[in-house]
């Protein structure tokens, strides 16, 4: 009986997310020069730093978007390249289009995020109640029958978020989910990012600047050129990130990549 319970801590104590030593390069050019990072369970961590330091590659490498040179990545204590429970795992992409082109409503993508918990891409009933979960967290429920190519930026972003939250995943990774969004939009998800938070998730934020996140924010890991320059409370904002109207850009992996296939949307 001890050793169930002495198991049943490890998995509690064990890293949600853990990179050890990781390096990535996009084309030849060396993006992530050997970071470590953990996120325990329940943390709300953010990932911070100036244009082309390398936050976006880190959560794309860690879902398996962007392939690793070297190191080790874990999630919830599993080897990535070993781990296949992906409904556990909710991604909130860059705002993209939603639809990729294709008509689609609000509540088709948002559903598309359940498919991960379904059997056979056959919807119960508690698929349908959890679609209409995350569309109410979003406060998105008076949209759920209009096109995606109709919504604001801040309603797509709702959107995406939606997605993630609809196969209630326990770990929540964000990239720039307040990138382009508008002050009402930015309460909504800070809300609804409480709501997980409350609830147990753990989450890794990509973000340029803290705002109406920064009350969440457990812990502040900031990259530059790559490499992991702090670790710990969440730093005063300053400099080129803390500017009103600082933007991103970043380069996308090098032709002929080959990602994992994650199931993850986006």
């Amino acid at each position: 009986m001890t050793h169930d319970t002495d198991d049943t801590e490890d998995r509690v104590s064990e890293p949600v997310i853990r990179l050890h030593g990781v390096r990535a390069e996009l084309g030849s050019r060396p993006v992530l020069r050997g970071i470590d990072l953990t996120v325990a369970r329940g943390e709300v961590v953010a990932l911070l730093g100036a244009n082309g330091s390398g936050k976006s590659t880190a959560v794309r490498s860690i879902i398996g978007q962007v392939p690793v040179s070297a190191g080790e990545i874990d999630l919830f204590g599993t080897p990535r390249h070993r781990f296949r429970d992906w409904s556990r795992v909710g991604y909130v992409p860059q705002r993209t289009t939603a639809s990729g082109g294709v008509p689609a409503t609000v509540t088709e993508i948002v559903s598309s995020g359940r498919l991960s918990r379904t059997r056979f891409g056959l919807f119960r009933r508690a698929d349908q109640d959890a679609v209409r979960r995350a569309l109410e967290l979003v406060d998105m429920t008076d949209r759920a029958r209009d096109p995606v190519d109709a919504l604001s930026g801040g309603q797509h972003q709702r959107v995406l978020i939606a997605r993630a939250l609809a196969a209630e995943p326990e770990l929540l990774i964000m990239d720039e989910p307040m990138a382009g969004v508008d002050l009402a939009s930015q309460e909504v998800l800070a809300r609804t990012l409480r709501e997980q938070v409350d609830a147990g998730a753990t989450v890794l934020l990509v973000l340029h600047e803290l705002g109406p996140l920064e009350p969440l924010i457990d812990r502040a890991v900031v990259l530059r050129d790559g490499c992991v320059v702090h670790d710990g409370p969440p730093p005063k904002a300053v400099g080129q990130h803390a500017l009103p109207g600082h933007d991103h850009v970043h380069p996308h992996a090098p032709t002929g990549a080959e990602p994992l296939r994650t199931g993850l949307l986006s």
